[in-house]
Protein backbone atom coordinates (compact mmCIF):
# COMPACT_ATOMS: atom_id res chain seq x y z
CA UNK A 1 0.00 0.00 0.00
CA UNK A 2 1.47 3.29 -1.23
CA UNK A 3 1.53 6.49 1.46
CA UNK A 4 -1.42 8.09 -0.90
CA UNK A 5 -3.45 4.80 0.09
CA UNK A 6 -3.04 4.98 3.61
CA UNK A 7 -3.94 8.46 3.88
CA UNK A 8 -7.01 7.50 2.11
CA UNK A 9 -7.82 4.60 3.63
CA UNK A 10 -11.62 3.99 3.70
CA UNK A 11 -13.52 4.46 7.43
CA UNK A 12 -16.38 2.00 8.12
CA UNK A 13 -19.66 2.52 9.79
CA UNK A 14 -21.78 -0.24 10.85
CA UNK A 15 -25.74 0.98 11.87
CA UNK A 16 -27.76 -1.47 13.41
CA UNK A 17 -31.54 -0.99 13.07
CA UNK A 18 -34.70 -2.50 13.09
CA UNK A 19 -35.64 0.26 9.91
CA UNK A 20 -33.07 0.36 7.34
CA UNK A 21 -35.13 1.52 4.83
CA UNK A 22 -35.31 4.65 6.57
CA UNK A 23 -31.64 5.65 5.20
CA UNK A 24 -32.37 5.02 1.89
CA UNK A 25 -31.53 7.93 -0.11
CA UNK A 26 -29.84 9.86 2.48
CA UNK A 27 -26.04 8.12 2.19
CA UNK A 28 -26.62 8.31 -1.44
CA UNK A 29 -26.25 11.97 -2.70
CA UNK A 30 -23.45 14.53 -2.47
CA UNK A 31 -20.62 14.54 -0.25
CA UNK A 32 -21.33 11.26 1.18
CA UNK A 33 -22.15 9.83 -2.52
CA UNK A 34 -18.80 10.91 -3.74
CA UNK A 35 -16.84 9.42 -0.43
CA UNK A 36 -18.72 6.12 -1.01
CA UNK A 37 -17.99 5.80 -4.74
CA UNK A 38 -14.27 7.11 -4.15
CA UNK A 39 -13.74 4.33 -1.13
CA UNK A 40 -13.21 6.72 1.46
CA UNK A 41 -16.33 6.16 3.18
CA UNK A 42 -18.24 2.27 3.63
CA UNK A 43 -21.82 2.39 5.32
CA UNK A 44 -23.14 -1.05 6.16
CA UNK A 45 -26.78 -1.59 7.40
CA UNK A 46 -27.67 -4.43 9.48
CA UNK A 47 -31.21 -5.04 10.22
CA UNK A 48 -32.00 -6.01 13.85
CA UNK A 49 -34.92 -8.33 13.14
CA UNK A 50 -32.72 -10.77 10.80
CA UNK A 51 -30.86 -11.43 14.03
CA UNK A 52 -34.19 -13.12 15.52
CA UNK A 53 -34.78 -16.74 16.56
CA UNK A 54 -38.30 -16.49 16.42
CA UNK A 55 -40.71 -16.90 13.18
CA UNK A 56 -42.34 -13.56 14.17
CA UNK A 57 -39.06 -11.92 13.94
CA UNK A 58 -39.88 -10.02 17.24
CA UNK A 59 -37.48 -7.57 19.11
CA UNK A 60 -39.19 -5.68 21.78
CA UNK A 61 -41.46 -6.78 24.91
CA UNK A 62 -43.43 -5.02 27.68
CA UNK A 63 -41.57 -4.00 30.32
CA UNK A 64 -40.77 -5.64 33.99
CA UNK A 65 -42.90 -3.59 36.58
CA UNK A 66 -44.63 -2.26 33.71
CA UNK A 67 -44.42 1.14 32.68
CA UNK A 68 -45.16 2.86 29.13
CA UNK A 69 -44.24 1.77 25.77
CA UNK A 70 -42.17 -1.59 24.43
CA UNK A 71 -38.40 -2.53 25.49
CA UNK A 72 -36.24 -2.99 22.60
CA UNK A 73 -35.23 -7.31 23.44
CA UNK A 74 -31.10 -7.43 24.47
CA UNK A 75 -30.95 -10.81 22.11
CA UNK A 76 -31.50 -9.83 18.93
CA UNK A 77 -29.03 -6.75 19.76
CA UNK A 78 -26.03 -8.31 20.72
CA UNK A 79 -26.62 -11.04 18.11
CA UNK A 80 -26.50 -8.57 15.43
CA UNK A 81 -23.33 -6.83 16.65
CA UNK A 82 -21.52 -9.81 17.71
CA UNK A 83 -21.90 -11.36 14.52
CA UNK A 84 -20.91 -8.39 12.63
CA UNK A 85 -18.49 -7.47 14.46
CA UNK A 86 -16.79 -10.72 15.12
CA UNK A 87 -17.29 -10.37 18.89
CA UNK A 88 -18.14 -12.75 22.02
CA UNK A 89 -19.52 -10.69 24.79
CA UNK A 90 -20.07 -11.92 28.30
CA UNK A 91 -19.71 -15.99 27.65
CA UNK A 92 -17.81 -18.40 29.16
CA UNK A 93 -15.43 -18.94 25.89
CA UNK A 94 -14.98 -15.55 25.78
CA UNK A 95 -13.30 -15.39 29.63
CA UNK A 96 -11.46 -18.52 28.74
CA UNK A 97 -9.07 -17.94 25.39
CA UNK A 98 -10.65 -15.48 23.14
CA UNK A 99 -8.80 -13.15 20.85
CA UNK A 100 -8.23 -9.98 21.28
CA UNK A 101 -10.62 -7.79 19.31
CA UNK A 102 -9.68 -4.26 18.16
CA UNK A 103 -10.67 -1.46 19.65
CA UNK A 104 -14.00 -0.30 17.72
CA UNK A 105 -16.32 1.98 19.42
CA UNK A 106 -19.79 0.81 19.58
CA UNK A 107 -22.31 3.55 20.14
CA UNK A 108 -25.91 4.01 21.70
CA UNK A 109 -27.93 6.68 20.32
CA UNK A 110 -30.00 7.62 23.11
CA UNK A 111 -30.81 11.05 24.85
CA UNK A 112 -29.22 9.33 27.57
CA UNK A 113 -26.04 10.28 25.69
CA UNK A 114 -23.21 12.96 26.10
CA UNK A 115 -23.97 15.33 23.10
CA UNK A 116 -22.64 15.61 19.81
CA UNK A 117 -20.79 18.55 19.37
CA UNK A 118 -17.79 19.02 16.77
CA UNK A 119 -14.85 17.74 19.38
CA UNK A 120 -16.78 14.48 19.55
CA UNK A 121 -16.70 14.15 16.03
CA UNK A 122 -13.34 14.93 15.53
CA UNK A 123 -12.51 12.66 18.13
CA UNK A 124 -14.78 9.92 16.41
CA UNK A 125 -12.84 10.43 13.03
CA UNK A 126 -9.91 8.76 14.20
CA UNK A 127 -11.51 5.44 14.39
CA UNK A 128 -11.40 3.29 11.18
CA UNK A 129 -14.79 1.29 12.03
CA UNK A 130 -17.57 2.40 14.41
CA UNK A 131 -20.93 0.83 15.15
CA UNK A 132 -23.91 2.77 15.78
CA UNK A 133 -26.74 1.13 17.62
CA UNK A 134 -30.45 2.64 17.00
CA UNK A 135 -32.46 2.24 19.94
CA UNK A 136 -36.52 2.69 19.13
CA UNK A 137 -39.82 2.57 21.15
CA UNK A 138 -39.05 3.17 24.59
CA UNK A 139 -35.16 2.37 24.50
CA UNK A 140 -33.30 -0.80 24.86
CA UNK A 141 -32.73 -3.44 27.63
CA UNK A 142 -30.17 -2.07 30.52
CA UNK A 143 -27.85 -4.88 29.82
CA UNK A 144 -27.05 -3.43 26.11
CA UNK A 145 -25.89 -0.02 27.78
CA UNK A 146 -24.03 -1.51 30.41
CA UNK A 147 -22.57 -4.83 28.60
CA UNK A 148 -22.57 -4.10 24.85
CA UNK A 149 -22.35 -0.52 24.29
CA UNK A 150 -18.53 1.21 25.05
CA UNK A 151 -20.26 4.87 24.85
CA UNK A 152 -23.76 6.68 24.21
CA UNK A 153 -24.17 9.87 22.39
CA UNK A 154 -27.35 12.05 22.05
CA UNK A 155 -27.91 14.68 19.29
CA UNK A 156 -29.70 16.72 21.39
CA UNK A 157 -31.68 17.64 24.67
CA UNK A 158 -34.72 16.62 22.94
CA UNK A 159 -36.63 12.94 21.96
CA UNK A 160 -36.93 11.51 18.99
CA UNK A 161 -38.65 8.35 17.58
CA UNK A 162 -35.58 6.38 17.05
CA UNK A 163 -31.56 6.77 16.90
CA UNK A 164 -32.13 6.43 12.87
CA UNK A 165 -31.51 10.59 12.69
CA UNK A 166 -29.03 11.06 15.19
CA UNK A 167 -27.09 8.37 13.49
CA UNK A 168 -27.37 9.86 10.20
CA UNK A 169 -25.97 12.83 11.49
CA UNK A 170 -23.31 11.42 12.96
CA UNK A 171 -21.84 9.80 9.91
CA UNK A 172 -22.39 13.16 8.11
CA UNK A 173 -21.00 14.95 11.02
CA UNK A 174 -17.56 12.44 11.17
CA UNK A 175 -17.26 11.71 7.81
CA UNK A 176 -16.55 15.31 6.86
CA UNK A 177 -13.29 15.24 8.78
CA UNK A 178 -12.14 11.63 6.47
CA UNK A 179 -9.21 13.31 4.47
CA UNK A 180 -9.54 13.17 0.97
CA UNK A 181 -13.93 13.36 1.36
CA UNK A 182 -14.12 17.44 0.89
CA UNK A 183 -12.97 19.29 -2.00
CA UNK A 184 -10.96 22.10 0.18
CA UNK A 185 -8.68 20.38 2.69
CA UNK A 186 -8.65 22.92 4.85
CA UNK A 187 -12.64 23.53 4.89
CA UNK A 188 -13.62 21.45 7.70
CA UNK A 189 -11.37 23.68 10.15
CA UNK A 190 -13.45 26.62 9.03
CA UNK A 191 -16.73 25.24 9.98
CA UNK A 192 -19.06 26.29 12.55
CA UNK A 193 -18.04 25.08 15.84
CA UNK A 194 -14.29 24.47 14.39
CA UNK A 195 -12.18 26.54 16.03
CA UNK A 196 -15.16 27.22 18.77
CA UNK A 197 -16.65 29.94 16.81
CA UNK A 198 -19.36 30.38 14.44
CA UNK A 199 -18.59 30.51 10.82
CA UNK A 200 -18.94 34.68 9.52
CA UNK A 201 -20.76 35.73 6.58
CA UNK A 202 -20.20 33.94 3.00
CA UNK A 203 -21.13 36.05 -0.02
CA UNK A 204 -20.89 34.93 -3.82
CA UNK A 205 -22.30 36.39 -7.17
CA UNK A 206 -23.72 38.80 -7.81
CA UNK A 207 -22.11 41.41 -6.59
CA UNK A 208 -25.23 43.36 -6.11
CA UNK A 209 -28.73 41.78 -5.36
CA UNK A 210 -32.10 43.29 -4.86
CA UNK A 211 -30.01 46.41 -3.84
CA UNK A 212 -28.32 44.31 -1.11
CA UNK A 213 -24.46 44.32 -2.10
CA UNK A 214 -21.70 42.42 -1.28
CA UNK A 215 -19.06 44.21 1.75
CA UNK A 216 -16.76 45.92 0.24
CA UNK A 217 -13.82 44.30 1.53
CA UNK A 218 -14.27 41.00 -0.15
CA UNK A 219 -13.90 42.55 -3.56
CA UNK A 220 -10.54 44.02 -2.59
CA UNK A 221 -8.21 41.53 -3.18
CA UNK A 222 -6.47 42.44 0.34
CA UNK A 223 -6.40 38.49 1.44
CA UNK A 224 -4.98 40.22 4.91
CA UNK A 225 -7.55 42.92 5.40
CA UNK A 226 -9.96 39.93 4.07
CA UNK A 227 -8.69 37.49 6.75
CA UNK A 228 -9.42 40.01 9.45
CA UNK A 229 -12.83 40.99 8.26
CA UNK A 230 -13.77 37.21 8.47
CA UNK A 231 -12.48 36.76 12.08
CA UNK A 232 -14.16 39.62 13.13
CA UNK A 233 -17.62 38.61 11.91
CA UNK A 234 -16.82 35.00 12.95
CA UNK A 235 -16.65 36.80 16.60
CA UNK A 236 -19.12 39.29 16.39
CA UNK A 237 -21.60 36.55 15.00
CA UNK A 238 -20.43 34.70 18.13
CA UNK A 239 -21.27 36.59 20.85
CA UNK A 240 -24.68 37.54 18.97
CA UNK A 241 -26.16 33.98 18.50
CA UNK A 242 -23.76 31.76 20.92
CA UNK A 243 -21.85 34.41 23.16
CA UNK A 244 -21.60 30.76 25.58
CA UNK A 245 -18.97 29.64 22.99
CA UNK A 246 -16.73 32.30 23.93
CA UNK A 247 -15.53 31.08 27.37
CA UNK A 248 -14.07 27.98 25.90
CA UNK A 249 -12.17 29.68 23.19
CA UNK A 250 -8.79 30.81 22.68
CA UNK A 251 -9.24 34.73 21.90
CA UNK A 252 -6.28 37.25 21.44
CA UNK A 253 -6.27 40.47 22.81
CA UNK A 254 -6.90 41.74 19.74
CA UNK A 255 -10.10 39.29 20.18
CA UNK A 256 -11.06 40.36 23.36
CA UNK A 257 -10.70 44.35 22.12
CA UNK A 258 -12.76 43.97 19.11
CA UNK A 259 -15.71 42.09 21.71
CA UNK A 260 -15.32 44.71 24.44
CA UNK A 261 -16.29 47.09 21.95
CA UNK A 262 -19.22 45.42 21.39
CA UNK A 263 -20.44 45.11 24.58
CA UNK A 264 -18.46 41.63 25.88
CA UNK A 265 -17.46 41.21 29.01
CA UNK A 266 -14.74 39.15 29.87
CA UNK A 267 -15.20 36.30 32.45
CA UNK A 268 -13.57 36.65 35.81
CA UNK A 269 -10.23 35.16 36.28
CA UNK A 270 -10.26 33.01 39.42
CA UNK A 271 -7.68 33.04 41.81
Amino acid sequence: MTNDEQLMATMRFDIFTLFPEIFAGVFDESILKRARDARLLEIALHDIRDYTTDKHHITDDYPYAGGGGMVMKPAPIFAAVEAVLGLEIGTDAEMANAPVQPPIPIILLSPQGRVFDQTIARELAQHARIALICGHYEGVDERVREHLATDEISIGDYVLTGGEIPAMVIVDAVARLIPGVLGDPSAPAHDSHASGLLEGPHYTRPAEFRGWKTPDILLSGNHAQIAAWRRRESLRRTFERRPDLLVNTELSEEDQEFLRSRGWTSPRREG
